[in-house]
């Protein structure tokens, strides 16, 4: 698999398998996973830098994009305070995805998932 190929961490890899371009979104076991794993401090670290690089992704991997945002919002409520503490630092961010717009191949706005997400 790519994951392995690349070198990735096995928490990294939890995090993209999480978050990948599948049709399906993340399982809630998964994301519970990882919000555990936020407890420990260099898990916490990998797993916000592999979303943050999730989140900054454009176009056709807009399910990257909306998966992270679904996570970190998991994260937030079941996870670590470091993991609010690193989203307030980095609102900015997460700004930015409330305004997230991708059009699909059938002319679909599925940015509208992630920006009714945001508002809610």
């Amino acid at each position: 698999s790519k994951n392995y190929a690349k070198g990735f961490s096995e928490v990294q890899r939890k995090v993209r398998e999480s978050t990948s371009n599948d049709p399906w979104g993340p399982s809630g076991t998964s994301m519970n996973e990882i919000a555990q794993l936020t407890f420990n401090k260099q898990d916490f670290l990998e797993i916000m830098d592999m979303i943050d690089k999730r989140l900054n992704d454009k176009g056709k991997h807009w399910r990257h994009v909306f998966k992270a945002l679904l996570l970190l919002d998991y994260c937030i409520h079941v996870g670590s305070e470091n993991v609010v503490v690193y989203s307030k630092g980095n609102l900015y961010v997460i700004k930015t995805l409330g305004e997230f717009q991708h059009i699909d191949e059938q002319g679909k706005d599925v940015g509208a998932n992630g920006r009714l997400k945001y508002i809610y």
